[in-house]
């Protein structure tokens, strides 16, 4: 197979996860008789200093004619001043519309070897094995905004919410499809006792689980779900919900694993590019230290190799890699040890 690949390394630890993620890519095109194109663009706070864009038009276009997009991670206290024209954030927003990814699949389960690094009891987590399906491109992150003074009360700040049915029923069905090949679970997650829009996506997502009715759907508000994510997590398998709702349960369902280093991201649309990119941040305090966990990006490369090119076997060996690299005992310094990245990397690459 012929494929061609765009990697954004972005800010902070970004170029040196993503060149650990790009060795895997290379190896598993010569163990299975790939081909793979790479070509690197700018996007973050590296393109604010050179081109004054966190997402240049180039990179943009680089994008949309390649097979998949493989992230780093954007931003750092360089780019920090809330009032900067643009900041690096912005580019994460724009590429997602740009590409029309309307779904984030952010896939969580603990691994037997690190059950130690979570701060939850044994009992709690192990087995642990959900995915969280996150609306990306609509909500509180994409309504209008503004800010105006008041006569009586100082400066008044509006942020808007919206959602239309079009929007809830593809995150919807895209979760129901990808339940279908797991235990056959899903729970979506609003907040129907007080917002509209959630009453709207209640009703939507029982509309469209009438076309599985194999699935078991359940309904459950947002704060109940963050209480029973820390309390009983092997009780969920997919969970969809609105985008500020997913990008908080996300995150703290994160903790399950002990790491923000090890949880992988993709996120998709109508077709098959995608965006591939570990969920954590740019990690500017040891950004140039080769100390970073790459295994959450290695991940993500996984989950290219399963989402936009369909190679589910190439998607499997490359989790097992990482299985293994843990069970041999390789740990970056996030996870106890003090492997450095391109330790962790061979490691992987020494299992595939």
């Amino acid at each position: 197979m012929k494929a061609s690949l765009v990697t954004l390394p972005g800010d902070g630890i970004g170029p040196e996860i993503v060149a650990q993620a790009k060795r895997v890519l290379e190896q598993v095109a010569r163990k299975f008789h790939h081909e793979f194109s790479f070509e690197e663009h700018l996007m973050g706070g590296i393109a604010i200093d050179e081109t004054g864009e966190p997402l240049p038009e180039a990179t943009l276009a680089a994008c949309r004619k390649s097979d998949a997009v493989l992230l780093g991670a954007v931003g750092g206290p360089k780019w920090d001043d809330p009032k900067a024209k643009t900041r690096p954030e912005k580019g994460l927003l724009a590429i997602r519309k740009g590409l029309g990814l309307f779904a984030n699949l952010r896939p969580v389960r603990t691994y037997p070897d690190l059950i130690g690094a979570s701060p939850l009891k044994e009992d709690r987590i192990r087995g642990v094995d959900l995915l969280v399906v996150r609306e990306l491109t609509g909500g509180l992150y994409f309504g209008k905004q503004y800010r105006e003074q008041t006569p009586e009360q100082g400066e008044r700040a509006v942020d808007t919410l919206e959602y239309t049915e079009a929007e809830v029923h593809r995150v919807v069905k895209l979760a129901c499809e990808l339940a279908r090949g797991r235990r056959k679970l899903v729970t979506s997650v609003d907040k129907a006792n007080v917002l509209e829009s959630s009453r709207l996506w209640r009703q939507v997502a029982t509309r469209v689980h009438a076309d599985y009715q194999e699935l078991t759907l359940e309904h459950q508000l947002v704060d109940s779900c963050a209480m029973r994510l820390v309390t009983h997590p092997g009780s969920f398998d997919v969970i969809v919900t609105e985008n500020m709702f997913g990008d908080i349960l996300s995150d703290e369902a994160a903790v399950l694993t002990g790491s923000l280093g090890m949880l992988p991201s993709a996120s998709l649309g109508q077709g098959r590019l995608g965006l591939y990119e570990p969920i954590h941040g740019s990690a500017p305090d040891i950004a140039g230290k080769g100390v970073a966990n790459p295994l959450a990006t290695i991940l993500s490369a996984a989950l290219l190799l399963r989402h936009s090119l369909g190679l589910e076997q190439e998607a499997v060996a490359v989790e097992t890699a990482v299985d293994q690299a843990l069970a041999s005992g390789v740990r970056t310094r996030d996870l106890g040890g003090t492997a450095d990245t391109q330790t962790m990397g061979d490691a992987v690459l020494k299992q595939l």
